[in-house]
């Protein structure tokens, strides 16, 4: 078990003079960051991470979260900043004195041994006793419920209990680190599934720190003591699953974080007396009692443009007088989920979601009508969990 610490961490990967000069002639690209001396991959990276501590780092592909991951196991130099373990500086430490174990999206499994030897691979080299090698190598197996595949080569095992061993490799080391680059990526919904649920209880038997990487938002929602969510090689926001999915801290956080994604509109914050508004397509949706609160505490001038946050989950169909603010959505898509309805709904250039838990959610009108691809419905959200950002700095208004 160990504690990190990573202050103001930085990659700078050097350009070839061919793509520098491609670069060059498109400075105007926001999606390429570069200096005079390279691409910036990982830029101010700062995270405190506790002894026996969770942490998964999630986002787009590019954003630079496995090569953050790299960098702390030495595979990757770093080009500035400072990285502790267990409050020793180990920038120029070989990745193998820093007792930290990885385990690799493709296994990395070395076909020609036996999975007992794949296990005790690392142990070997070392030198250690064949007693102890066997000892530890099997309660590992145990663990993993790879016991009785100890004699197999890689190729007689599926992709979930490759997996498993490539994890025994790096559980008979008892490192201080384990590290994670998308281990479930190759394997199917089911085996991703099942896959995660042994990691949760692989965590709580081996009682060892933990830095997963991954861009399936769902893993980083379960497994995570915390979530470090990246965009373009800069950290975005640091918390728990929780206040990552219900106080993101900007359009990015909101979008990338829930499935189905969250809805956005452009409207207005408008303000009538002491109340508070917001207007989308000419409607004015009063905004519930926590934010008539927040708002009052913050100063923003009134028809103040913002984007209008909401989680399909929190919008409704409904059958409602002509005078009563709605938003009118045409049906584009219909897809059912089983215990749900996914309505994809296009509006003014834009397609929004809304989830219905089953057809009983939807008015009898409406049932009666059928949910016809094309027609025009009434849709409504809730006043109370609304997000509001701001348009030039994609902020969270109640973070500004």
């Amino acid at each position: 078990m160990a504690t990190l610490k990573l202050k103001n961490i930085r990659k700078v990967y050097p350009l070839e003079r061919k793509k520098k000069k491609i670069f060059d002639k498109k400075s105007d690209q926001k999606d390429i960051q570069k200096t005079e001396d390279g691409f910036v991959a990982v830029q101010n990276f700062n995270i405190d991470i506790a002894d026996n501590e969770f942490i998964v780092l999630v986002g787009p592909s590019g954003c630079g979260k496995s090569t953050t991951l790299r960098m702390i196991a030495g595979l990757e130099d770093i080009t500035a900043g400072e990285l502790y373990i267990d409050d020793q500086l180990v920038n120029d430490v070989a990745p193998k004195d820093r007792n930290i174990a990885m385990v690799f999206q493709n296994y990395a499994l070395y076909p020609h041994m036996t999975v007992f030897e794949n296990m005790a691979f690392s142990l070997t080299l070392q030198k250690e006793d064949k007693d102890v090698i066997r000892e530890k190598v099997q309660n590992a197996a145990e663990i993993l419920g790879v016991t009785e595949y100890l004699d197999r080569k890689p190729k007689a095992l599926s992709g979930g209990q490759r997996q498993r061993v490539a994890i025994g490799r790096a559980i008979v080391r008892n490192p201080k680190v384990f590290l994670m680059d998308e281990p479930l990526s190759n394997l199917d919904a089911k085996l991703r599934n099942q896959m995660r649920a042994e990691i949760i209880q692989l965590r709580e038997k081996i009682q060892t720190t933990f830095i997963y990487v991954t861009h399936d938002q769902t893993e980083a929602m379960t497994l995570g003591d915390r979530i470090v969510v990246m965009k373009d090689g800069y950290i975005q926001q640091i918390g728990t699953p929780q206040e990552v999915f219900e106080e993101p801290t900007n359009l990015f956080v909101a979008s990338f974080i829930g499935s189905p994604q969250m809805n956005f509109f452009k409207g207005y914050l408008k303000k009538e007396g002491e109340t508070y508004f917001v207007s989308i397509n000419d409607k004015d949706f009063k905004l519930g009692d926590e934010w008539q609160k927040n708002l009052k505490n913050k100063s923003f001038p009134d028809n103040k443009p913002v984007h209008v946050g909401v989680r399909p989950e929190h919008m409704y169909l409904v059958d409602l007088d002509d005078d009563e603010p709605s938003l009118k959505l045409r049906l584009k898509v219909k897809e059912m989920m089983g215990s749900s309805y996914h309505l994809h709904f296009s509006a003014h250039d834009q397609e929004e979601v809304v989830v219905v838990t089953s057809t009983f959610a939807v008015p009898k009108k409406i049932r009666q009508k059928g949910l016809s691809i094309g027609s025009e419905m009434d849709v409504i959200f809730d006043n109370r969990m609304v997000y509001l950002f701001d348009p030039e700095t994609e902020l969270n208004l109640l973070h500004v």
